[in-house]
């Protein structure tokens, strides 16, 4: 199965269209399957006092301005939408953004998008929920911040209003920017999984591409990856973002991954059976053996090639008799 790779410019744009078309290009370039941005009012999203988070602060340039003001700056028009879901159609790359309030749902519902990716932050966000739920779309739903019981009332929420389960995909995911290795915890993607029985993925904030790729070892998929032209950007998230070079070498070695996975029974690759004569053993002669002389310990011995009796055959072989004269080194014939 095919892993969905999600490269997340989310708000690396810093508030300009240009560098919004840049990172679509890079996105496309790295072979993603979608580009995702975020869309938001930011009088809809966040009280005008509430300070910046910690990373925020020290992240960005100015200190002292509040998360409004920060993210007034950062906000996408409607016609900026329509800017790069044109840019992303001529990129021939999917566009995914997630809507933090209802009146930024209802913009991307003029899209007719068959995605919709809801935050770590609005998981208990029950009036989005609710009219995400009836509008049936596939639905990418992040959980940092969240426990197990938390989930399950989000996914009851978006079911009881029309969602169907086999739509939603279930995203694992720490909102610490970057995230500590020793906080992933990525066994929880094995424990959604099975707790859920759904389609279950990965939204990574660590530095590096180890754990994307790991955790589609582990049965992601989907992977969400934040990315920028340069992480020492001013802005929130570019610390934890991949450079354009980083986030191609992470989809490459996901799907490098996928190749490897293979079959569930434990099979001679094709690949590997010219291996069998060079590295595998068989019964040879260890000495002269004359015709008619019975095979001994003494006598025989295993050596490579591989293209002769198999020495797993060694207590058949002791004590026939030799039909013929071998030679030192000579494949053993009954």
């Amino acid at each position: 199965m095919k892993t969905i790779i999600i490269a997340e410019a989310g708000i690396n744009h810093n508030g300009s269209l240009e560098t919004a078309k840049k990172l679509i290009k890079v996105a496309s370039k790295s072979k993603a399957d979608f580009i995702k941005f975020q869309t938001f009012k930011a009088s809809e999203l966040v009280s005008k006092k509430l300070k910046k988070a910690n990373y925020q602060i020290k992240n960005t340039s100015k200190a002292k301005e509040t998360q409004y003001e920060m993210l007034k700056k950062l906000e996408l028009s409607e016609m900026d939408h329509k800017i790069l879901l044109k840019e992303c159609k001529k990129n021939k790359i999917g566009f995914l953004s997630t809507p933090f309030d209802l009146k930024s749902l209802n913009l991307l519902l003029k899209f007719k998008l068959e995605y919709l990716k809801i935050s770590s932050g609005d998981i208990d966000n029950y009036p989005l929920l609710k009219k995400v739920g009836k509008l049936n779309k596939k639905i990418f739903l992040s959980t940092g911040m969240s426990t197990i019981k938390d989930i399950e009332k989000a996914i009851k929420v978006l079911q009881e209003y029309g969602t169907n389960k086999n739509h939603i995909y279930i995203l694992h995911c720490n909102t610490s920017y970057p995230t500590p290795f020793k906080d992933v915890n990525l066994n929880a993607i094995k424990t959604i999984k099975k707790y859920f029985k759904i389609k279950t993925g990965y939204s990574d904030h660590t530095t590096g591409i180890e754990v994307p790729i790991a955790a589609v070892a582990m049965g992601a998929e989907v992977i969400e990856k934040h990315f920028t032209l340069d992480k020492n950007s001013k802005g929130p998230d570019h610390i934890a973002s991949l450079e354009p070079t980083e986030l191609s070498e992470m989809v490459k070695s996901i799907r490098n991954i996928e190749k490897s996975f293979g079959k569930l029974e434990k099979l001679v690759s094709k690949s590997e059976k010219k291996n069998i004569i060079f590295a595998k053993k068989s019964i040879v002669a260890k000495s002269l053996i004359k015709k008619g002389e019975k095979f001994s310990s003494k006598n025989i011995c295993v050596k490579r090639p591989g293209n002769g009796i198999s020495p797993m055959e060694w207590e058949k072989v002791i004590g026939n008799k030799a039909k013929k004269k071998f030679e030192k080194d000579e494949l053993i014939k009954l």
